[in-house]
């Protein structure tokens, strides 16, 4: 079958279609799923690229949605026919974060070949069911994007009807969170630098937006549109670029969930801000098996669906990498076969 790897020393420019064995059936506790779609995010940039140094010849992609095909002896929760997505973190079920979800070592396309392939057999609990009526390439966004969304603002910060939530950009993960905030019966806040996308978030249900480059003391225009309070939860994709404006617009007691790190991987942060505030500031990877399921019954309730940006074949993942890396994207870039 064919699949798409990453050579090294990694780059878009080494990334390559290759020829790999059939999986075979399924072992005991296994399924073997027919692969259709993934979707990307920055952490498969950064594989991709080499930021985030991967085997030579790894398959790429921690997003995966199928259909699955077979069953192995034991497996009860999936039947042939049934739609399923992939687990960003396979070997969390449950519960809190412990050790072994601290790295990336068995997370699908960094530590072990992830989804861009035909067919792939893997342990039953590496999969969710896929919401009702949604295509794969709806479901792939569930994985990485979505999950860690749900878990930023529900699982970590216990969002209620009537909280305010700031988010960060236009990007997968934040649209996803304006889009359960908005379900939820919050108030969103959506920053950016492009007045056309902060447009289109109007549209999709906020309730206030702030380009960051015309206002670029926008944590204290958010304090000032929630009357000097501050908002209940900041979604923060940026990293250390974005920290202190973030802390600057959370309100006394408030919740930050610190995602991402499009502005670097480190840099200083405003101790005695964040002391005053008295705010949780809680790093996050995506999330448990169970989170994923959670979120997948609240999408079948909800009716949310994802913002799909674009499309691309298969043949086209690294001009879909390229258009990432423009950062001209709004919500999610998909590839689907």
């Amino acid at each position: 079958m064919k699949a798409f790897v990453v050579r090294k020393p990694g780059g878009l420019d080494r990334l390559e279609i290759a020829e790999r064995p059939d999986p075979g059936a399924p072992g005991p506790g296994e399924i073997r799923v027919a692969i259709h779609a993934t979707s990307l995010n920055f952490h498969d940039l950064l594989v991709a690229s080499g930021r985030s140094p991967t085997e030579d010849g790894r398959v790429l992609m921690s997003d995966g949605a199928g259909t699955v095909e077979a069953v192995g002896p034991g497996v009860t929760e999936f039947a042939p026919g049934d739609a399923v997505v992939s687990c960003f973190f396979p070997h969390w079920a449950d519960g809190l974060p412990q050790g072994p979800v601290g790295t990336f070592a068995q997370v699908p396309g960094d530590g072990v070949d992830g989804f861009a392939l035909a067919h792939a057999v893997r342990p039953a609990g590496a999969f969710t069911r896929a919401p009702r009526g949604w295509d794969h390439t709806e479901s792939a966004t569930i994985t990485t994007a979505g999950l860690t969304a749900w878990r930023a603002l529900v699982g970590d910060g216990g969002l209620k009807a009537g909280d305010t939530v700031l988010a960060l950009g236009t990007g997968g993960v934040s649209v996803a969170a304006l889009q359960i905030a908005k379900a939820m019966g919050a108030a969103v806040i959506v920053t950016s630098s492009s007045d056309a996308k902060l447009e289109r978030v109007r549209a999709l249900g906020a309730d206030h937006t702030l380009n960051y480059r015309t206002t670029p003391e926008w944590g204290r225009a958010v304090r000032d549109w929630t009357g000097g309070a501050g908002v209940d939860h900041v979604v923060e994709v940026g990293g250390p670029g974005t920290l202190a404006q973030s802390i600057e617009a959370v309100r006394v007691g408030g919740h930050i969930a610190l995602i991402g790190v499009l502005t670097g991987r480190a840099g200083e942060v405003p101790t005695s801000a964040l002391m005053a505030k008295q705010a949780r500031l809680q790093g996050l990877i995506v999330g448990s098996r169970r989170q994923q399921q959670d979120y997948v019954a609240a999408l079948d309730r909800t009716g949310i669906r994802p913002v799909i940006d674009r499309t691309y074949a298969f043949a086209e993942l690294p001009e879909a990498f390229r258009h990432q890396e423009s950062g001209s994207h709004f919500g999610k870039l998909c590839v689907a076969w």
